[in-house]
C-alpha cells in the first residue's frame, strides 16, 4: 500500500522544522508554537523545500515536496533519507538519484554551510527539469531546494526565474528576497495564533555607501557577501533572513523573545572589520526591531514599526539597536508633515538670508560676511536650521534651497563696499553634481556682477572624505577661476591635517566647539593652536567660529588665528542692517586671504 508523505517529520522527533512531540511541548510551549510557525512559512514557499542531516536524512519537508516525492510505499521507521524519497518520483533514473545525493554528500563533506555549491539540474522528462541547490541553515542541517519547471509555471514564475533556480532568492547574497518576505510575512500574519509572538529584526550598514565610492560596486558586492555570511551563524534554523535590497536586511523570527539579543550580537559582529578584496574595511550596523502583534495587527504595520525603529537607531548616529515606541510613529507623522511644508516653502517666498560678520583680528576691520538661510513658516513660526537643513538634505531639496541661496546672497553682496567677501555654504549633495555647481556660480556671478574674487564657497570636510575626482577637479575649477574655497566646521570630521594639502582651500573656519572650550579645555587651545600654525605655513586664512566674548577673542588671536566670527561682532543680521553695522566696524582696505 502506498501512503502519501505528510509534511511533518516521522512522530517523536524535535528539531527546528519537526512538529514537537508531546513531551516536548508540554515542556515549551513557545517553543513548539515557533516551529509550528516556522512550518508554515516554509509550507507555502512555491518551492519543494526539505531539511537533511548529515547522514541524509530528512527531518522536514513541506507541501511543494510532498507533490514532488509523491506517494511512497515500505516506508521505513525513523527518519526517512533522501535517496529513499527521491524514489518518489518516478521519472528518475537510478543513475539520476544517484546524483542527487552524490551532490548532496559531496556539499556536505565540503563544510560549506553559507552558500549553495552549484545548482544540480536534472531532467524529468522532453519538457521537464528539476533544479536543486543545497544550503546550511543550522547545526547539522542542510536545506534541499528543489525548484521544479512544471511548480514554477503553476507558480507563476518567468522563463528567466527558472533559469536562475527560483524567484524567491536574492541572486547576489542567496538570501531570501523582498517578494519572499512579503509572502511569508503575511502568510506569519494570517496564520499566527493568537498568543504567538513575532519580530522583525531591521537591519542597515553603517557607512557602506563609502565602501562603494572608494572601492567600487565590485567590492561592495563582496561586502554584502560577507555581511551575509556572517549574519547566517548568528539566527536560528526557524529564522528567515532577507535581504530586501542595497544594504537593508531584515530577519523574522517565528519566536521574538530573543529579537534585541539577535539585534544587538548583529550590531557587534557587523562593527567586526572585513577583509574584502585585500583591503580591511570597517563599516557597522544599525537595528530596529517590532514585535508582532504588539506592534500594529497587520503586516504593513508589522513592517513599518520595524522600519521606524530602523531610523530612529540611524538617527542615533548608528551601531545601535532600538526598539518600537509608539512616540516614533508620532514624530514620523510630524517629520512627513514637515517634509511637505519645507518642499512647499520655496515656492511659497517662506526662506530669507541673514548675514554675519567675519573680523580681522589684527585691524578690528570687517572683511566679509557669511549667508545664512533663514525659514519662517506661517503657523511654526521661525524654524531653526538645525532642524530644517538635515530634512531638506535628505529629501534632496537642498540643492534648489543652495542655488537660490548663491544667486540672492551674491546679488546682495554686489552693492557691498569693496573689498567685503561673501561666504556661502555648499551641501554634499550639491558637490554630487559638480558641473552644475560650477554653472550654477558662474551664472550668479554674471547676473549679479560681483567679483569671482569675492566669492567664498564653504564646504564641510565630511563632504570631501570620498575624494571623487570630479569633485576635486570642480574645486580647482573654481579656484582657478578667482573663486576661495573655504573649509567649513574644521575639527569635527575625519580629516588630518595633511589632507588641506590636496585640496585649494584659502580659508580653514575652526569649529565653534573648539572656542567653547578655551581657558578650561587644554586640547582645545592645542589644537586651534595646531590648525592657526598648519594654515599660516600653507597660506591659509584662518577663522574661529563661535566667537562670543573679548576673551575667547584674545585667545584666538594669540593662539594664531586671522580672523574671527561670532557674536562678540554681530548676530546673524537682515541685508538691511549690514549699512548700520559697517559704521561701527569699516571693511578693510585689502582682502586678508594670504592665499588670495
Amino acid at each position: 500500500m502506498r501512503e502519501p508523505w505528510a509534511m511533518r517529520a516521522p512522530d517523536g522527533l524535535g528539531t527546528a522544522f519537526s512538529t514537537p512531540p508531546a513531551k516536548a511541548v508540554a515542556a515549551g510551549r513557545e517553543r513548539g508554537e515557533g516551529n509550528r510557525l516556522a512550518q508554515t512559512l516554509l509550507a507555502h514557499v512555491p518551492l519543494a523545500v526539505a531539511v537533511i542531516d548529515a547522514e541524509l536524512r530528512l527531518s522536514f519537508w513541506n507541501q511543494q515536496a510532498a507533490i514532488l516525492f509523491g506517494a511512497v510505499s515500505g516506508r521505513a521507521a525513523g527518519l526517512p533519507r533522501l535517496a529513499d524519497i527521491l524514489k518518489g518520483i518516478e521519472t528518475l533514473t537510478p543513475v539520476q538519484r544517484d546524483r542527487i545525493t552524490a551532490f548532496a554528500a559531496s556539499h556536505i563533506a565540503s563544510g560549506d554551510r553559507t552558500e549553495p555549491d552549484g545548482s544540480l539540474r536534472v531532467s524529468l522528462g522532453r519538457d521537464r527539469r528539476i533544479v536543486i541547490q543545497i544550503r546550511g541553515i543550522g547545526l547539522q542541517r542542510w536545506m534541499v531546494q528543489f525548484f521544479d519547471g512544471k511548480m514554477a509555471l503553476a507558480a507563476g514564475l518567468t522563463e528567466g526565474s527558472r533559469d536562475n533556480g527560483d524567484a524567491w532568492l536574492d541572486a547576489l547574497t542567496g538570501l531570501s528576497n523582498r517578494r519572499h518576505f512579503n509572502q511569508i510575512l503575511h502568510r506569519l500574519v494570517d496564520d499566527a495564533a493568537a498568543d504567538a509572538t513575532a519580530a522583525l529584526v531591521m537591519i542597515d550598514l553603517d557607512r557602506f555607501k563609502r565602501v562603494n565610492d572608494t572601492l567600487g560596486h565590485p567590492a561592495g558586492d563582496a561586502l554584502l557577501c560577507l555581511v551575509a555570511q556572517r549574519m547566517r551563524r548568528e539566527i536560528r534554523e526557524d529564522d528567515v533572513l532577507v535581504r530586501l535590497g542595497g544594504d537593508e536586511f531584515v530577519i523574522l523570527l517565528p519566536r521574538g523573545e530573543r529579537a534585541e539579543i539577535l539585534a544587538a550580537r548583529l550590531v557587534d559582529v557587523l562593527s567586526s572589520p572585513f577583509l574584502v578584496e585585500g583591503q580591511v574595511v570597517n563599516i557597522g550596523a544599525s537595528a530596529g526591531v517590532a514585535y508582532f502583534p504588539e506592534h500594529g495587527p497587520s503586516a504593513d504595520d508589522f513592517v513599518r514599526h520595524a522600519d521606524l525603529a530602523l531610523y530612529d537607531a540611524k538617527s542615533a548616529g548608528g551601531g545601535t539597536v532600538r526598539r518600537f515606541d509608539p512616540a516614533m510613529a508620532e514624530e514620523a507623522s510630524a517629520r512627513r508633515d514637515l517634509e511637505t511644508d519645507l518642499r512647499k516653502a520655496l515656492a511659497l517666498g517662506e526662506f530669507s538670508l541673514a548675514y554675519q560678520a567675519q573680523l580681522n583680528v589684527k585691524n578690528q576691520t570687517l572683511t566679509g560676511f557669511e549667508a545664512l538661510l533663514r525659514w519662517n513658516h506661517p503657523v511654526r513660526g521661525i524654524v531653526p536650521p538645525a532642524v530644517f537643513i538635515p530634512v531638506a538634505e535628505e529629501i534632496g531639496c537642498i540643492v534648489a534651497l543652495g542655488e537660490w541661496v548663491l544667486r540672492s546672497a551674491c546679488h546682495e553682496a554686489a552693492r557691498w563696499p569693496e573689498p567685503l567677501s561673501l561666504a556661502v555654504n555648499v551641501s554634499a549633495r550639491q558637490l554630487e553634481d559638480s558641473e552644475r555647481l560650477f554653472s550654477v556660480v558662474q551664472a550668479a556671478l554674471v547676473a549679479s556682477g560681483l567679483p569671482a574674487e569675492r566669492l567664498e564657497l564653504e564646504v564641510t570636510e565630511s563632504s570631501l572624505l570620498a575624494k571623487d575626482t570630479h569633485v576635486v577637479d570642480t574645486l580647482h575649477r573654481l579656484r582657478a577661476a578667482g573663486i576661495r574655497i573655504t573649509m567649513d566646521d574644521f575639527g569635527t570630521g575625519y580629516s588630518s591635517l595633511s589632507q588641506l594639502r590636496s585640496f585649494p582651500f584659502s580659508k580653514i573656519k575652526i569649529d565653534r566647539s573648539f572656542i567653547a572650550g578655551l581657558g578650561s579645555d587644554a586640547q582645545s587651545t592645542a589644537v586651534i593652536r595646531a590648525i592657526a600654525a598648519f594654515g599660516a605655513g600653507l597660506g591659509m586664512t584662518t577663522i574661529a567660529e563661535g566667537v562670543e566674548t573679548a576673551q575667547q577673542a584674545a585667545l584666538v588671536e594669540a593662539d594664531g588665528c586671522t580672523d574671527i566670527q561670532g557674536y562678540l561682532i554681530s548676530r546673524p543680521i537682515p541685508a538691511s542692517e549690514i549699512d548700520a553695522l559697517l559704521r561701527q566696524h569699516p571693511a578693510g582696505t585689502e582682502t586678508t586671504s594670504i592665499a588670495g
